[in-house]
């Protein structure tokens, strides 16, 4: 694995690369003490995998500095920081952060981080071989191969499926729901970008309702339809708010609970729910206060962003 270091911290940059060099993880190809100092460009002719990147710098910050290389930059970042704004935290994890590592730097932790975010790589990397050997084996033409790239809505809703079964929910009667909302909002995006802003979460519900029950049917049909398809969402949403509360409550450093939790759901919601659990509450899980229209938005971003890093 091929290291990059951007830290305005001389002690830090150094303890990160004595870290990855004494526990053979790979090379540190380069550092940078500010996010002015770095450019897509060069981390691609680098080939770096896993890029560090402090949150707070003298010039450009790690939020901004992310902003510039991300559109381009396919490696996984990790953030490093002695800020715990759980809003930029947040942030950071939209703009597809892996992980978070608060400062002053722990040897366990970041090896831990590391191994993890390099497992995810490795991973992704034998999901991609077996694609391409699929392809071999079957001799799938280049108008077939071009016809498959083409159909996003198949890859959003493979994506999609994925991500709902790490957020635990794949099962649920409310998933069906939610992958239909995801072919709508890709076609959504097609047809008329999001330049007016992101569809309201009633239009979207009376699409799918109108789209299975066909245009003809009576209002009382839609209306019921809607009331029904509104509460298998939210019992899906609970349902994952309470699987990643579950995680984290085993383990702090769940992988799943770390990259999902905060961007799915807020901070004080998702520990709401962890105290509830631990205290083995019986409290309705109605009492916990989601964000549906966040949830589905975040949803089918991370969806899309799987399948483009996917190509």
């Amino acid at each position: 694995m091929l290291f990059y270091i951007v830290d305005d911290d001389k002690t830090v940059r150094a303890m990160l690369a004595q870290i990855i060099e004494d526990e053979d993880l790979g090379e540190v190809a380069g550092e940078a003490e500010d996010g002015s100092l770095l450019d897509q460009q060069m981390l691609t002719l680098k080939h770096i995998d896993i890029l560090f990147m402090d949150l707070l710098m003298p010039i450009r910050d790690g939020i901004k500095t992310i902003r510039q290389i991300k559109p381009l930059f396919k490696g996984k970042i990790i953030m490093i920081s002695q800020v715990e704004s759980k809003e930029l935290i947040s942030e950071a994890y939209l703009l597809g952060v892996e992980y978070f590592i608060i400062k002053p730097i722990n040897r366990i932790e970041v090896l831990t981080v590391i191994r993890k975010v390099i497992e995810r790589i490795q991973l992704e990397k034998s999901i991609q071989d077996i694609q391409k050997s699929l392809n071999t084996v079957l001799k799938l033409d280049n108008r077939q191969v071009m016809m498959e790239k083409s159909s996003g809505e198949k890859h959003i809703r493979t994506s999609s499926h994925f991500l709902l079964s790490e957020l635990g929910i794949a099962t649920e009667s409310g998933s069906k729901d939610l992958l239909d909302m995801l072919d709508y909002l890709y076609q959504y995006e097609q047809d008329k970008t999001f330049t007016q802003g992101f569809p309201s979460l009633k239009e979207v519900f009376v699409h799918l309702a109108q789209n299975r029950l066909g245009q003809s049917a009576a209002e009382a049909e839609l209306t019921r339809e809607i009331k029904a398809s509104k509460q298998r969402v939210r019992r899906a949403i609970y349902e994952s708010l309470n699987h990643l509360a579950s995680l984290g409550l085993t383990d702090y450093l769940n992988p799943k609970f770390e990259n999902y939790a905060s961007k799915f759901f807020d901070f004080a919601t998702v520990r709401k729910k962890m105290t509830e659990l631990d205290n083995d509450s019986t409290c309705s899980t109605s009492t916990s206060r989601i964000d549906t229209k966040k949830f589905i938005q975040i949803l089918y971003f991370e969806a899309k962003r799987i399948y483009l890093e996917s190509q």
